[in-house]
């Protein structure tokens, strides 16, 4: 525990002290005020650096690049492999584990040791991993590494510790599971296939021993050689040719025969009394021919499974082997049950299936029951038992890339009635037509932790949907799905206005504000456009009322020197507010320029909406003279006050839901005033040249997926210099229509009643004057790069745009060249304090900018009920500046003792309920005012105030600066949160050369720096988002999100909350074959593979071909991984010093024990020679 005090000086408002750099702005020009009196400030922090540990604790969703597939009949888990070296691991709901290799090759195969709690994978690498099950934290346990062979097909025998593995060469290996070094038994290629051959039979593609001898392997060669070799007299019994390359092979369980799949789209069935040529040739999807020739060639058959059942005809399914003449037609699945084919088309390519069955002996009948079958970007199991072949619910969350991810949240502490009120919601809108048995992954087990709290996540994606998702105990499970396309017409054909703009994806999600205690939900769009929601448990019908906001600078004609004097002080013809009716199409002028119009149409009648969330507002920026309107960069909404913010480069809108009406459009410069800090010197006018696309890089949101060739308008935009172009730039303040410039307040327009769900329409306005001053000319208008939640560098290429992380962005903060592209990128409702004279705080908006100001403006909100909805909201920048280094990312409210202070919000009530007429319904409203903890009125709070460089806290309503700390100088802060750590507060950083950092509050003392990130790209910049109680998350991949803390009380937990891989389970006996069946199929009793494969037979392998590498897979590594280092290593030096005490007292136990023995030898003997001479009758 430590304690800051800081001495507050009285400071005059001409040159207020700033620790950190620029002097502050001061308040009205000329005004003194009052110095507060000198006093102290005690603040007991209780966050050490010890209280913070950075771990990964689970990974969500599909895995990305999956290539491989594996299933435990016993244990009932599930295997996925991955291009990018992980394995995730299945089981039970809450059995979700995310191992990855080191190397990052990809994972060609995995093999279960079946009932073993022990996995092998098989990488690109040309390794073998052992990875021990039997933790919550899976380890490698041994490695094989092979040097002058690359691995292509594994095997491993069921209740067998000797794993086939064959090669590019042809040739086959075997190693040995439990000390995983290779034995001196090879068979060779060229061994295997006749002497005669004079081809290389190629890669072995197929390993597997006989169902009815486990002494004789078949070995499959990519060529179409089969081989089946013995054993024990280590020659072949058999050798099949065939034209076709062999894709994989499968037995019947009897052992007496088995099926080859080809690339021509052939199936072979091969009995083994004859070998000499196929005992059937089938092509599933080929075209007989009249003539009985042969049928033209399919696609190849990558996978075939031949199973048996007691009761029917054996299953046969495999994918692919389409005609070729199908070319449209998507990837199928192949299920022959006897006479009957089914063809299952699948979304996406089929990378890998499994068939499930009752029993692991494959020498008796397999009984199918499933078949999980692996896509590119989907999991889906099939039900075997019933005729129609429904797939099983996914209890995982395998959809979160349904459409690619754009945005995130999260929210820890959550009211704990939200979770069960959108789970009903959500649970209406469910799909029909699962299969009604459970899902037949059911391995391992896992129960809820101790340490619960309602958790939320939220993801934005490109089709313009919102998913909310459970994640309560590092579970995560849909609860609910929204639609914000439903809100907009449907462009009609050839009108092409939002397509023109955003390409595929005009409803894209960039951002989300949800305020969970008030349920008020907004959604900023792609299209400019910004969605008010509010949550009902009743459906109702009817009209959204639509906003229309002119927040755009237009750009001007050729201006000359004597026009822009000439200019000067004359009316300006643009308007900056529209408030059209919903639908209202806008206007265009005669040649046909876009003006006035919003990307999107909303529809214009009464809408039918379910119950949830149901759109009440929409808010659109306008097009003007042909320019799309800016990216929106901020926004906040705060339910208490009934306001609504929004931001972009070229200025801040301020919006009344509750009365539908803009209460303040302006530029960010007019913000200023008259305290503008930057001296925006000015340039002499040239002649403008026409905007063309040449002068802008477009930045897409992300490229998801290597084969998409989607690319859709973002935020994150890349803007050529503009230097280079030399393009002059016209920056017109924009301003709200009712602003009096006379004493700078803006008033809500209330002249006209808003009725039947239309907006309210401005008076008419007299000749407005122009805001330019006579010394500052026009600059033309052009698209910002810092209109950026995340600021990149200029770059030339589509690659250095996505991962150039390392550069500054504010490194030209003062060229006059980036002055006229100041863009507001964070705000906040708060209770604060406008002015230093203000005693008491008031309702405040908080605007940050790009070019690291901080703003105060004030609001005047009416308190009572029937005020609210008739009294004009009162809009006043206060021109309080506060400055820092960087973008401002981040605002925080704390009391002079160093607590949150929450924004105020309004309790939820349901705007459709049905309640007694005669009962008024009152907002009731949850205020946390600065004020409310303190014993006096006046003793302010403190501000925390974050850019992407530096962090400050500021004395309110002084402004006086207590802390700053300069986060980084070499990069650039990405997110900031102020958030709540064990009963504390801090500050939580995540940078661009991606370390994650925590500062405490209020004093800014760095507790944690790791570097967890070293290579970043765009998706973890847009995605990575803070939370409470030491947690946070990020899209590692398109498809997957991983959450992380940076909590050491959480690390220490999470053995506690993840889920158990592997439960005891005895292994199912084999069915007692009977006396006949045994004697008469023959079958081998006794085959000893450790008397073949052992070093004594076989003798050793040389050690050139394969390097064996020891594992890190002990129990005490893995809790040392998940738990604190700290920690764990006090604990382990504990359990030290106790084993070697124990070994002390065995060792003493040892001697005296030895003591003992020899003087019970020594009494022994003695008693002995006393005895010797006697005779029997003398005793």
């Amino acid at each position: 525990m430590k304690k800051f005090r800081k001495v507050l000086d009285g400071l005059t408002t001409s040159s207020p002290v700033n620790v950190g750099g620029a002097p502050l702005s001061s308040s009205t020009a000329g005004t003194p005020t009052a110095a507060p009196t000198p006093r102290e400030i005690e603040v007991q922090e209780t966050l050490v650096s010890e209280n913070f540990q950075i771990c990964k604790t689970v990974r969500h969703g599909f895995p990305y690049q999956p290539t491989t597939l594996a299933f435990d009949p016993v244990q009932k888990i599930l295997a996925i492999g991955s291009r990018t070296g992980g394995v995730r691991i299945l089981g039970r709901p809450g059995v979700d584990c995310y191992c990855q290799h080191e190397s990052g090759a990809a994972v060609l195969q995995l093999q279960f040791l079946i009932n073993e709690g022990a996995l092998v994978t098989a990488c690109a690498d040309d390794t073998l991993h052992l990875w021990n099950l039997r933790q919550k934290r899976p380890a490698i346990l041994h490695s094989l590494k092979f040097n002058r062979e690359r691995i292509t097909f594994c095997h491993l025998p069921f209740q067998s510790k000797w794993l086939y593995v064959g090669t590019e060469r042809g040739n086959t290996h075997i190693v040995n599971i439990e000390s995983f070094v290779l034995s001196g038994y090879v068979i060779m290629w060229n061994k295997a296939i006749e002497l005669s051959t004079k081809t290389h039979p190629g890669p072995v593609v197929h390993l597997s021993d006989s169902p009815k001898d486990e002494g004789r392997l078949l070995i499959g060669f990519e060529s179409g050689t089969v081989v089946q070799w013995d054993l024990r007299v280590k020659k072949a019994d058999f050798r099949i040719y065939y034209d076709e390359a062999i894709h994989s092979v499968s037995w019947h369980h009897e052992g007496k025969q088995f099926m080859c799949s080809h690339s021509d789209g052939s199936l072979t069935v091969w009995n083994l009394r004859n070998t000499s040529k196929p005992f059937q040739v089938t092509f599933p999807h080929g075209k007989p021919q009249r003539d009985g020739k042969k049928p033209e060639s399919c696609k190849p058959i990558l996978k075939v499974e031949y199973k048996t059942t007691r009761n029917s005809e054996p299953f046969v399914i495999f994918s692919g082997g389409l005609s070729y003449d199908k070319a449209g037609r998507r990837p199928t699945l192949t299920i022959m049950h006897g006479k009957a084919i089914t063809v299952l088309e699948m979304d996406h390519p089929i990378v890998d299936f499994i068939v499930l069955c009752e029993t692991p002996y494959p020498n008796e009948v397999q009984e199918p029951y499933a078949v999980v079958v692996l896509l590119e970007k989907d999991l889906i199991v099939l039900d075997l038992t019933q005729s129609s072949f429904p797939i099983f619910e996914n209890p995982y969350p395998m959809d979160i890339h349904e459409s690619p991810v754009t945005c995130t949240a999260y929210f820890a502490d959550c009211p704990p009635d939200l979770i069960p009120v959108l789970y009903s919601i959500g649970a209406k809108h469910k799909k029909q037509g699962y299969s009604h048995k459970e899902w037949p992954v059911s391995g391992g087990t896992w129960t809820l932790g101790t340490q619960t709290y309602p958790e939320i996540i939220i993801t934005g994606h490109a089709d313009g949907s919102i998913k909310f998702w459970d994640a309560t105990a590092i579970t995560l499970q849909m609860l609910y799905k929204l639609k914000t396309s439903k809100v907009f017409e449907k462009p009609k054909v050839g009108e092409g206005r939002g397509a023109e703009l955003v390409e595929e994806d005009p409803y894209a999600v960039q951002m989300v504000s949800w305020c969970p205690q008030s349920r008020i939900f907004c959604v900023v769009g792609i299209s400019a456009h910004v969605i008010l929601y509010r949550f009902s448990k009743h459906d109702a019908t009817t009209e959204i009322v639509s906003l229309e906001v002119r927040l755009q600078c237009e750009v001007e004609d050729t201006i000359t020197p004597s026009d822009a004097d000439a200019n000067t002080g004359l009316s300006d013809s643009s308007s900056h507010l529209h408030q059209h009716p919903p639908g209202s199409p806008g206007s265009a002028n005669t040649e046909g320029v876009r003006d006035s119009i919003p990307c999107l149409r909303v529809k214009n009648r009464p809408v039918r909406m379910p119950p949830g969330y149901q759109a009440e507002l929409v808010v659109q920026l306008l097009w003007v003279d042909g320019e799309p309107p800016q990216q929106i960069t901020s926004l906040d909404v705060n339910s208490a006050y009934g306001l609504m913010a929004l931001g972009n480069c070229n200025g801040l809108v301020v919006v009344d839901y509750l009365q539908k009406s803009i209460l303040l459009c302006m530029s960010t410069l007019e913000l200023y005033g008259s305290n503008d800090p930057y001296q925006r010197l000015t340039r002499s006018p040239r002649r403008s040249r026409q905007l063309t696309s040449d002068n802008f890089c477009m930045r897409g949101l992300s490229n998801f997926y290597s084969d998409s060739k989607k690319r859709i308008r973002t935020s994150y935009q890349s803007l050529t210099e503009l230097s280079d172009n030399q393009v002059t730039l016209d920056l017109e303040r924009s301003r709200s229509p009712t602003s009096d410039h006379v004493n700078g307040h803006c008033t809500s327009p209330t002249s006209q009643p808003c009725v039947a769900g239309k907006p309210r329409v401005p008076g008419p306005e007299g000749p407005r004057l122009s805001r330019r001053g006579p010394g500052r000319p026009p600059f033309r208008k052009a698209q910002s790069a810092a209109c950026m939640e995340i600021n990149l560098p200029v770059s030339h290429t589509e690659e250095s745009r996505e991962n150039s992380f390392s550069r500054s962005r504010s490194s030209s903060v003062s060229s006059i060249d980036r002055e006229t592209k100041e863009a507001v990128t964070t705000l906040q409702f708060m209770e604060s304090y406008g002015r230093k004279t203000d005693a008491l705080p008031s309702p405040c908006l908080w605007v940050g900018t790009s070019l690291g100001a901080a703003l105060v403006i004030a609001l005047s909100v009416p308190t009572d009920e029937e005020d609210r909805l008739d009294e004009p909201v009162t809009v006043s920048p206060c021109a309080t500046v506060l400055m820092l280094k960087g973008s401002v990312l981040r605002f925080g409210s704390l009391t002079c003792g160093g607590a949150l202070i929450p924004s105020p919000y309004e309790v939820w009530r349901d705007p459709h309920a049905s309640e007694d007429p005669d009962r008024l319904r009152r907002r009731k409203l949850v205020n946390f005012s600065p004020s409310s903890s303190q014993e006096a009125a006046g003793d302010g709070h403190l501000a925390v105030v974050c850019s992407e460089r530096q962090a400050k806290v500021f004395l309110m309503p002084a402004q006086t600066c207590l802390f700053v700390h300069n986060i980084t100088e070499s990069s650039f802060v990405l997110r900031a949160d102020v958030v709540s750590v064990c009963n504390s507060v801090c500050l939580a950083c995540f940078c661009a050369n991606g370390h994650i950092m925590t500062l405490s509050l209020p004093s800014l003392r760095p507790l944690l720096d790791v570097n967890y990130l070293p290579l970043t790209d765009m998706r973890i910049a847009r995605t990575f988002c803070f939370t409470n109680r030491g947690q946070a998350l990020y899209l590692s991949s398109p498809t997957e999100i991983q959450r992380i803390t940076y909590s050491q009380e959480m690390c220490d937990n999470l053995q506690e909350m993840l889920g158990d891989l592997f439960t005891p389970v005895e292994t199912p006996e084999a069915q007692n074959r009977g006396f006949l069946k045994g004697f008469f199929g023959g079958n081998a009793q006794t085959f000893d593979r450790e008397e073949l494969f052992g070093e004594a037979a076989a003798g050793k392998a040389s050690r050139s071909l394969a390097q064996h590498i020891p594992g890190q897979g002990g129990m005490e590594g893995m809790k040392a991984a998940a738990g604190g280092v700290v920690g764990d290593l006090a604990r382990a030096r504990i359990a030290l010093d106790e084993r070697g005490q124990r070994l002390g007292e065995l060792e003493e136990r040892t001697a005296l024990m030895m003591s003992s023995a020899e003087l019970f030898s020594k009494h022994a003997h003695e008693l002995m020679l006393k005895c010797k001479d006697k005779k029997w009758y003398q005793f």
